[in-house]
């Protein structure tokens, strides 16, 4: 499967691997044996993989990987093709390092860096331009949970995050509550369900039959523990993976939750 393909019973699943600052060259074994180990498999895993490292890591781990079993990607980007902005890379540059997709809006880029919706749709449109997959990210904080403003915060990020001209092709959504990444917590799969359906219902107004196509991926806290339950919810189309994704194992572990589904 690539990353563009559409299954006939709905969207394909992708397992991303979201690196964040974590990883110097040594730590390219792990990727490289998790497209060891998919490559040894006998049938497809029954989803698509990809692990999003640092940008000191993305040219060299496409060199390494890219051509196999797991595409690469990178974790943010300007909204320009070029100029004087010390310090930022375009998607064209991170195009030409060998990325086939790039994350946009992740929490800690809207908390850390004041990113908003506008800016991260801007982003999203510029991942377009250079030819990439935008993954665009949304999720509420614990206060806004404990409120009950949960859906009314994600479909506003949903609704001024995505650009025009979005597609199952060129565009992911990920949904990870912000209480839950990093902490080990996980909300109860009802609640997954509760967005995720709701995400899918705004992508289908807006964007038609190309809204029911669209995948939409859970992050926070996931891990091969809770990833049969979690990506068994209606419309989690497979995961967004942090902490989890840095050891092989780990991030096999998850993956396999697919593979076991397709030998069902």
């Amino acid at each position: 499967m690539t990353l563009t393909d559409e299954a006939a019973t709905g969207p394909c699943p992708l397992v991303a691997g979201n690196w964040k600052m974590n990883g110097l060259k040594a730590a390219l074994g792990e990727a490289l044996a998790v497209d060891k180990a998919l490559a040894a498999e006998p049938e497809p895993v029954g989803a698509d993989v990809m692990i999003c490292p640092p940008a000191t890591l993305v040219m060299v781990m496409a060199e390494l990987v890219g051509k196999g079993a797991v595409k690469v990607g990178a974790q943010d980007c300007h909204t320009g093709e070029s100029g004087a902005h010390t310090g930022d890379l375009s998607p064209e540059m991170l195009a030409d390092a060998g990325a086939a997709a790039v994350i946009v809006g992740h929490s800690e880029r809207r908390a850390d860096h004041g990113e908003t919706d506008r800016l991260v749709r801007e982003k999203a449109a510029a991942a377009h331009r250079a030819g990439l997959q935008a993954i665009i990210c949304v999720g509420e904080t614990i206060g806004q949970r404990q409120a009950d403003l949960t859906l009314e915060v994600v479909a506003r990020q949903i609704a001024g995050s995505l650009p025009n001209g979005v597609t199952p092709q060129n565009t992911i959504i990920a949904y990870e509550p912000v209480w839950a990444i990093g902490t080990g917590l996980t909300p109860l799969a009802a609640d997954v369900a509760d967005v995720h359906a709701m995400i899918r219902d705004r992508l289908n107004e807006r964007f038609g039959a190309a809204g029911s196509a669209m995948r939409i991926l859970y992050g926070g806290s996931v891990k091969a523990a809770n990833a049969a339950e979690l990506m068994a919810v209606a419309n989690v189309d497979g995961a967004l993976v942090g902490g989890a994704s840095l050891k092989a194992q780990d991030f096999l572990g998850i993956i396999e939750v697919y593979r076991a589904a397709g030998a069902a």
